[in-house]
């Protein structure tokens, strides 16, 4: 093999923009660098082009997770054949369906900031110029996303794809009907047998939820942003189509990086993030997002907070009859033409903006223009909405000053009055549901389960799906300042702020209290008086801290509020230019 003298000066330049990789392979001083890189088998062609990272959370932790194998296979090849040399590197997934109903479930939110920082670290640490980011259970959608949005570098999001729907007594179902269906069998309406049926049939194959859960929505943001290869998010993660898709986005992050840009926060700009919150309330998604898009926004220091979802919530249509308020799963909505049919339908209308930039360098407007008209039973027309206003409604008031969050897509009726009973944390909630130590016309305060005060901020399908299960989805009413899956569904009311643990309303409530919610007029109010409350406050005390050490520790001492998206740093981080004086030699 040659040796150094004999090198000749590799190719730096893309369109005349120096690589940001050039700083880990030119120069004499960087033949340290190029052992490491000659060790993993690249050679002088390869050390030469862009280095592109290609993440993934590939493993078995989640079946959502599992489609990346093959995909993250296809993005390197669209990175190699686009001229680029793909560099693959993994981060993690916490799996809320197996995290659900117990401590480990505290560890799932965290988690979007461990894969946002990794993402960070890797792509700073060897100087990549690019990223092809997967994600594919809940927490990773706004995970890669907020890396990709912090580092901005080039940047491609890829969901992995949603399971395919099982058939159960001749109608589609998935895990949502399982967890609902323990509730039922607790109420005596289902069999045992009828159970393990469920159970064996309800998720046939590798992939996310199948329903508009909280990862098939983050999807639909990721395309409603502009951050994915256009119109890809609804095709089934086993799906061969997928292949296509990982070529397309390994040779779009080349494009992007030939052109320079558009960078992720020339894509995420207030009118994207607008965009994101219409398609959420037009689908009737998942609650959570109220959450991943003001942390996604944060990271393009864009002040976003739950406001302004509920701005755009309020005056978005909600048109799609998607599971769980609706029949309809993720693979419907691909069979009927995909996300686009819903982008179009809301830019054509005046609900989304048109004008904003893709990955593709083309607008929103652009990419879906030969989108197909909405079929009229999955995806409705704008002019025989299922709701004028969007299927999620951020509630204010007394009790939620900064704002909590009630999905009201499927529901019966959108007010509750009720008694109050105070449970201290989930755990205590899970035990009185399982027993059936409750009653119709209650609200079940479910507190202490915030950001800080889990920490962690729990999600509660498990106890949501317990109590719809039971029967009791709109008898009783479920306030918590933890958070509540995208698959939920009754009148539960979630993140809400601020939390118990740091002296919001929720922590001075008390048994017997009368509650009031609103879902037409989007408030939430305590009827105790103010005097009454007041001396309350004078007694009140913060709870004792749950975890003292550990990651948990590190997260509370740093988090902020659920309505500004629970984020962990001050945002808008910048990254200093590289300069570096040339060394003589060969390589300089």
């Amino acid at each position: 093999m040659a040796g150094p003298s004999d090198k000749t000066q590799p190719d730096t330049q893309t369109s005349g923009r120096k690589l940001r990789s050039r700083i880990t392979t030119d120069g004499i001083d960087r033949t340290p660098h190029r052992v490491f890189m000659r060790a993993m088998g690249l050679d002088d062609e390869a050390i030469a082009k862009p280095m592109i990272g290609v993440v993934s959370q590939k493993g078995e932790v989640t079946p959502c997770n599992m489609t990346h194998y093959a995909q993250v296979d296809y993005a390197k090849e669209g990175v190699a054949m686009a001229g680029g040399t793909p560099r693959e590197f993994t981060t993690i997934s916490v799996s809320d369906g197996i995290g659900m109903n117990h401590e480990g479930m505290k560890f799932s939110l965290v988690s979007r900031e461990i894969i946002a920082d990794s993402i960070e670290a890797v792509i700073h640490g060897h100087a990549y110029d690019g990223i092809v980011g997967y994600g594919g259970c809940d927490k990773t959608l706004p995970g890669v996303i907020m890396g990709m949005v912090r580092c901005n570098v080039p940047a491609v999001f890829v969901y992995g794809g949603s399971a395919l729907p099982g058939r159960f007594q001749g109608r589609d179902v998935s895990v949502l009907d399982a967890f609902e269906a323990v509730g039922a069998v607790q109420a005596g309406t289902m069999t045992e047998d009828e159970l393990t049926q469920i159970e064996e049939a309800c998720k046939p194959t590798i992939g996310a939820c199948a329903g508009q859960f909280t990862a098939n929505t983050m999807a639909m943001v990721s395309e409603a942003l502009g951050m994915t290869v256009p119109n890809s998010a609804m095709i089934p993660g086993v799906y061969s189509e997928r292949r296509g898709v990982g070529q397309r986005a390994g040779a779009l992050v080349m494009e992007m990086l030939e052109r320079g840009g558009p960078l992720p926060r020339d894509i995420v700009t207030r009118k994207a993030l607008e965009n994101a919150c219409a398609i959420v309330a037009a689908t009737g998604g998942s609650t959570n997002t109220a959450l991943h898009i003001p942390a996604i926004a944060h990271e393009a220091g864009i002040a976003f907070t739950a406001d302004d979802v509920a701005a755009v919530l309020q005056r978005t249509p909600f048109i799609g009859n998607l599971r769980p308020g609706g029949k309809y799963h993720a693979k419907d909505v691909y069979e009927i033409g995909g996300a686009h049919v819903v982008i179009k339908e809301l830019i054509a209308h005046g609900f989304m903006h048109g004008d904003t930039l893709t990955v593709t360098g083309r607008t929103l407007a652009e990419e879906v223009a030969h989108a197909r008209a909405p079929d009229g039973e999955v995806i409705r027309p704008v002019s025989d909405a299922i709701m004028a206003s969007g299927g999620v409604v951020v509630l204010k008031g007394n009790l939620c000053p900064d704002g909590a969050l009630l999905k009201v897509a499927g529901l019966k009726s959108l007010t509750f009055t009720g008694i109050a009973r105070v449970f201290e944390s989930e755990d205590d909630a899970v035990e009185a549901v399982h027993s059936r130590d409750y009653t119709e016309g209650q609200v079940l305060i479910v507190r202490n389960e915030g950001p800080v005060g889990g920490p962690g901020m729990r999600e509660m399908l498990g106890l949501t799906a317990l109590i719809y299960g039971q029967g009791m989805g709109e008898k009783v009413a479920l306030l918590t300042d933890g958070r509540f899956s995208g698959a939920t569904r009754g009148m539960c009311i979630g993140h809400a702020a601020p939390e118990a643990a740091a002296g919001g309303p929720l922590g001075l409530v008390q048994d017997g209290d009368s509650i009031t919610i609103d879902g037409k007029a989007a408030t939430i109010t305590l009827d105790v008086p103010e005097e009454e409350l007041a001396r309350r406050r004078a007694g009140w005390s913060a709870p004792e801290i749950r975890h003292k050490g550990g990651l948990l520790s590190k997260y509370a001492a740093t988090v902020g509020q659920a309505h500004e998206g629970a984020v962990t740093h001050a945002g808008n981080a910048q990254w200093p230019e590289q300069r570096r004086g040339k060394t003589k030699g060969p390589r300089a």
